[in-house]
C-alpha cells in the first residue's frame, strides 16, 4: 500500500521481497516472470526517486532478463548511472566485465580495467576480486596473443591441394578449433588463480601461526609473588 502511494523505502521494500522470497509469494504470483515484472515496476519506481542500489537491480534485471526482454544496452545505461551518481562499486565492476566481454558495449580492456580499478578504489570489499579478475584477464590477453600468433595464417606456410580447406565448413572449424581452446584455456586458469591464491593464503596463515609460537616460547616465564 505505502508502495503505491510513492514511498521509496516500501517500493524498494516491495522489490526485495519479490526478489528474495519467490516460495513465499507464489499463492500471488502465477508466474515466475509475472513477479519479476512486479519486481521490475517497483525497483524502477524506486530508482527513479534516487535509490541508486535499485538503480543496479535495474541493471541486472535487464542484464538477465527478468521480467522484461534481455537487453544488455538497457543494463549498461543503469549501471553507467548508478557509477555516475553514486559511484556504486558494483555498477562499476558490472561495467568493467561488460566492456571486458564487449557485452552492450563495445569491448574495450582498456576501459575495462579503468572500471575495474575505479572499483576497488571505492570499496575495499572489492579489492580482493578486481585483484583476481584482472590478474585473469593479462593472463587472458596472452593467451589471445598466443593464439592469434598460432592459428594466424601469415605465420603458416603456403598451403598445398591437401592442406588448403576444401569449403567453407572447414574454414568455420579452424576458429571454432581456436574458440574451443581459449575457452578451456580460460577455465584451466580460473582453477589455477584459485589454487594458487589457496596456496598463498595456506602458507601466509602457517607462518602467522609459527611467529605466534615463537613470541610465546621467547616470553619469559612469570614468576608468581609471594
Amino acid at each position: 500500500y505505502l508502495a503505491e502511494l510513492g514511498y521509496e523505502v516500501a517500493q524498494s521494500n516491495a522489490a526485495y521481497l519479490l526478489d528474495q522470497m519467490p516460495n513465499q509469494l507464489t499463492n500471488i504470483y502465477s508466474s515466475q516472470q509475472e513477479r519479476h515484472r512486479r519486481a521490475l515496476t517497483y525497483w524502477n519506481r524506486a530508482a527513479t526517486q534516487g535509490f541508486h542500489t535499485a538503480r543496479v537491480k535495474l541493471g541486472d534485471y535487464f542484464y538477465y532478463g527478468y521480467g522484461t526482454e534481455q537487453n544488455y544496452e538497457a543494463a549498461a545505461i543503469h549501471y553507467k548511472s548508478a557509477t555516475e551518481q553514486s559511484q556504486n562499486p558494483q555498477a562499476m565492476f558490472n561495467l568493467a566485465y561488460m566492456h571486458e566481454k564487449g557485452l552492450g558495449l563495445k569491448r574495450d580492456i582498456h576501459l575495462a580495467k579503468r572500471f575495474y580499478d575505479m572499483a576497488a578504489e571505492t570499496s575495499a570489499d572489492a579489492y580482493l576480486p578486481v585483484s583476481i579478475v584482472l590478474f585473469k584477464l593479462h593472463l587472458e590477453l596472452l593467451l589471445e596473443k598466443f593464439i592469434a600468433l598460432f592459428f594466424s595464417s601469415s605465420t603458416e606456410p603456403i598451403p598445398t591441394a591437401s592442406t588448403t580447406p576444401s569449403t567453407v565448413d572447414d574454414v568455420d572449424d579452424d576458429h571454432s578449433t581456436s574458440n574451443e581452446l581459449y575457452s578451456s584455456w580460460d577455465l584451466y586458469l580460473m582453477a589455477a588463480l584459485l589454487g594458487l591464491i589457496g596456496a598463498l593464503y595456506t602458507i601466509r596463515r602457517q607462518r602467522a601461526i609459527l611467529h605466534q609460537q615463537q613470541q610465546q616460547q621467547q616470553q619469559p616465564a612469570q614468576v608468581p609473588v609471594q
